[in-house]
Parts: C-alpha cells; sequence; structure tokens
C-alpha cells in the first residue's frame, strides 16, 4: 500500500501520457507564462531528455547536441537543478588525470528519472504472473497480498488505534493521504447508516487491475483495522474515479471476518 517519497522538489510532474510523449516534466522552474509559451518548456524537456539519453553531459556536450548556446543551456539546468530534476558533480576520469578541475557534468537524480516512464507496472505484473504459475495461482496471488499488507500495517494500526471508534475512518483517511493516496472520508448517502473512506489516488492501480487480489487484501485489511464489516463499491483499477469504501457505523462488536469484496 505504501507509496515511496522523493526526496526532492516533485515540481508538477506529468502523467504517464504525456511522459510517453515528451518525457518529463510539466513546470520546470519559475519562468513567467509567457516564456514558457514560447517553447522554454519544450526546450528544458528536451535537455533533461538528452541527459536521460547520453549519460551526464557538460554544458558545452548539450549545447552541442541541441543546437542552443551554453548560456541558454546553462538557464534551463538551473532551473533543472532548482526543481531536482538534475544536479550538478565532477566528471569521473578514468586513466591519467589531466592538469585543473574536472569539467562539471549534470546527472539526473532519482526524482528525474522517475519523470520518465519506467515501465515499474509492467514489471510488478510479470513478477505477479511467475509467482502465480510457480507457487500456485490465484492464492499464491493472495498470499503475497496480504503480506504486503501486513508489512505496512504498522503506521496504519498506531493511527487508528489511537482514537475513538467514530474517528477511525477519519484517521485511517489521514493515514493513508501521508503515503500518497489522497484519501478522505465522508458521510455516506445515509450518514445514520455510515461513511465512505475515498482514495482519489492509487500507485497500485495498473498492477491491480490484472490482479484483484491486491484490492481484495486491503479491503480485508481495512475490516480489520476498523472492527466492522466493510464494502468496497468501486475502485480505479476497475475504471472508476475513486476507490471507495464503504464503512457502517462502527461499533464495538462488529465483526470484521467477512471484509466486502471488489466490485466484479
Amino acid at each position: 500500500m505504501t507509496q515511496g517519497t522523493a526526496g526532492c522538489r516533485m515540481c508538477g510532474l506529468p502523467g504517464p501520457e504525456e511522459l510517453r510523449n515528451n518525457g518529463v516534466v510539466k513546470n520546470v522552474g519559475e519562468a513567467p507564462h509567457e516564456e514558457l509559451a514560447t517553447g522554454e518548456r519544450s526546450t528544458r524537456n528536451r535537455v533533461a531528455r538528452s541527459i536521460l539519453d547520453h549519460g551526464p553531459s557538460t554544458v558545452a556536450e548539450l549545447a552541442e547536441r541541441l543546437s542552443l548556446t551554453q548560456a541558454a543551456v546553462r538557464r534551463h539546468l538551473d532551473a533543472l537543478t532548482g526543481d531536482g530534476v538534475v544536479e550538478a558533480r565532477e566528471q569521473r576520469v578514468y586513466g591519467a588525470r589531466t592538469r585543473g578541475r574536472p569539467a562539471k557534468v549534470f546527472a539526473l537524480t532519482d526524482c528525474g528519472r522517475d519523470a520518465f516512464d519506467q515501465s515499474y507496472d509492467t514489471l510488478a505484473a510479470d513478477a505477479l504472473r511467475w509467482i502465480a504459475d510457480r507457487e500456485g495461482g490465484n492464492e499464491a496471488i493472495a498470499a503475497f497480498a496480504r503480506a504486503r499488507i501486513a508489512a505496512q500495517a504498522g503506521a496504519y494500526r498506531r493511527a487508528v488505534e489511537g482514537v475513538p471508534p467514530e474517528k477511525r475512518t477519519e484517521a485511517l483517511a489521514k493515514a493513508l493521504s501521508a503515503d500518497g493516496y489522497a484519501a478522505t472520508a465522508r458521510s455516506a448517502p445515509h450518514p445514520q447508516q455510515g461513511e465512505q473512506l475515498c482514495q482519489h489516488h492509487c500507485p497500485v492501480a495498473h498492477v491491480a487491475e490484472q490482479f484483484p487480489q491486491l484490492c481484495e487484501a486491503e479491503t480485508e485489511f481495512f475490516a480489520e483495522l476498523l472492527g466492522t464489516h466493510v464494502q468496497r463499491l468501486a475502485t480505479i483499477a476497475h475504471g472508476d474515479g475513486v476507490c471507495t469504501t464503504f464503512i457502517p457505523k462502527i461499533s464495538h462488536n462488529a465483526s470484521a471476518s467477512t471484509a466486502g469484496r471488489n466490485p466484479a
């Protein structure tokens, strides 16, 4: 469930479709709209893409490859550095070192590299498919999903167990939001019946589309954590805009043994 956090300014990273089209960030630097409209953003993307394609590069190398002046390249690199997309480092020298300081090169940071399409979803789906083929089919996937949730459960348990039952859904939403799920708690259409936990983002949605066991294990965990039967009404993995879980009014005697499954 937990989504990794980058130690850099995310600077408005684009979605997967835009990444596949042009390769990097939407809003790099603090340039005014007029400047971006004249091609600054596109050129900045080209600078980052050139570093990705060719590795750590000097200002002179980038200027030659992109047919830009070195002053223009430095301006774009300053913006990309400020946004945490690239970083400056000394060029590695192999063999005998010449006189003078090594040239400065610019390399992509982890944040900058993550802005490009890296096919992590494909890798994860392939790994789960291998587990299913080798270790026992759907049951093996379900066991993996439950183990994954269990390994990440500590923070969620601490958040929920520290509040009264009527505040647990809200506490869980805040804990999920801290992990990047953009979760909220709101009253159900009939408030006397319960609440809805809404997750507006899911970092494993594309994999869960193929392996619904991931969503099912999460639903089961919510039921166990909140101490009541819950029902998953919608999931991003199934094409819905939000992952929505119905949580009835929580009572101390509620049973979590029959957690609701995902919609088919």
